[in-house]
């Protein structure tokens, strides 16, 4: 019997036998909802030691993400079959809507993000790419043999460039990378020979020289701060240097909530936002980063076994890269905070105050927990 052939059973017809309960029937994964609403409560008390006493930003987040979950459940409802079927036109869409905003899009602190329709919303087109991409790759290799051959690879990679080209020159390429990094994941999973892998890390090493000059000035000042902050104390190393003063002043235990001095004497800038972890650390210390992060833990492990118990490739690959695509999230946050990364402006997922990011992240747990709870039962 041939590993393809092994691979894609599930898609011919053959389903698992389980059990059925409250949440297949309301299609609520309760582990998932409980996780994500204690890392919600979490991030709401540190967010709101981070503005207090502004209650108003805190009492906005709370809106947020209210509606958010309530955007996650009804997506739930949605079987899998819909997500598969609209997948290339949601991912058309997104890159129209990129498209315009290079052309409509309106400019903030310098960079061009926001679609805005007058007196009605604005948003950000980007972030609909980052659930969009991973569903039109996992739509493009439901129906194909895996491991992907060499030209389906070449495809897979045409279609995560183009949203990724689009992305990063607005300028955003915090959210460009997370982009291109839930793509790269899709062909991860379907389980691309790591000999393409090692190649297109000795390629990107290789190209390393070329690529830092088309770096933008602020993006070269970035790299060189990770190298050096004191370089530039008062400048460009003034948020790295004042967010690694907040973590290790911190210790263990931290200053306690409401007494950090980096953030509420206004050393730490953007605070609440792509710098919450290092409020987080100065006032609950390691011991409340750690609880924070045993909570990521627990959550991207029940997405890992959400996607493992998916009985279609398309779910598998997607469910596989709404997980993973958290963790970087995760990874790439706490690293730029800590001068691990060069800061690229990325949230910290359901703790930074903001809407566009929350959405997008509740967006994509409701898929997930469709193509958990859609399962079909032998009977």
């Amino acid at each position: 019997m041939s590993q393809d052939f092994v691979r894609r059973l599930p898609d011919a017809g053959f389903v698992f036998e389980r059990t059925t309960g409250i949440g297949d029937k309301f299609h609520v994964d309760f582990t998932l909802l409980l996780l994500l609403a204690g890392i919600s409560a979490y991030g709401l008390l540190v967010l709101y030691s981070a503005v207090y006493p502004n209650e108003a930003a805190v009492m906005s987040q709370v809106i947020k993400i209210g509606v958010s979950i309530l955007v996650m459940l009804v997506m739930a409802q949605i079987a899998p079959v819909f997500y598969l079927r609209i997948a290339p036109w949601l991912f058309l869409v997104g890159i129209l809507l990129l498209i315009a905003t290079h052309f409509f899009g309106s400019e903030v602190n310098g960079s061009k993000r926001w679609l805005r329709i007058p007196y009605v919303i604005g948003f950000q087109p980007s972030e609909i790419m980052k659930l969009a991409l991973p569903m039109v790759l996992a739509w493009y290799f439901h129906d194909r043999h895996l491991p992907p051959q060499k030209r389906h690879v070449f495809w897979a990679l045409v279609i995560i460039m183009v949203p990724t080209a689009l992305i990063v020159p607005q300028p955003d390429l915090g959210t460009g990378l997370i982009v291109c990094a839930s793509g790269i994941i899709v062909l991860l999973l379907a389980g691309i020979a790591w000999r393409f892998v090692f190649g297109a890390l000795g390629l990107a090493v290789l190209s390393a020289p070329a690529v830092w000059f088309l770096l933008r000035d602020y993006q070269q000042t970035r790299i060189l701060t990770l190298l050096d902050p004191e370089r530039d104390p008062l400048g460009a190393g003034w948020n790295i240097i004042q967010s690694k003063t907040a973590i290790g002043s911190g210790g263990v235990s931290g200053k306690g909530l409401f007494e950090g001095t980096q953030s509420h004497l206004d050393f730490l800038p953007e605070s609440q936002t792509d710098f919450i972890i290092a409020v987080l650390a100065e006032e609950l210390g390691l011991f409340g980063v750690v609880v924070l992060l045993i909570m990521y833990i627990l959550l991207m492990g029940r997405g890992i076994i959400m996607a493992i118990q998916a009985q279609d490739t398309f779910g598998r690959l997607l469910a596989g890269s709404i997980t993973f695509t958290f963790f970087a999230y995760v990874f790439v946050n706490i690293g730029m905070v800590s001068g691990v990364l060069p800061v690229v402006g990325v949230p910290l997922p359901l703790v930074s105050y903001g809407g566009s990011s929350v959405l997008t992240l509740f967006m994509g747990f409701g898929v997930l927990m469709s193509i958990h709870t859609h399962r079909r039962i032998m009977l």
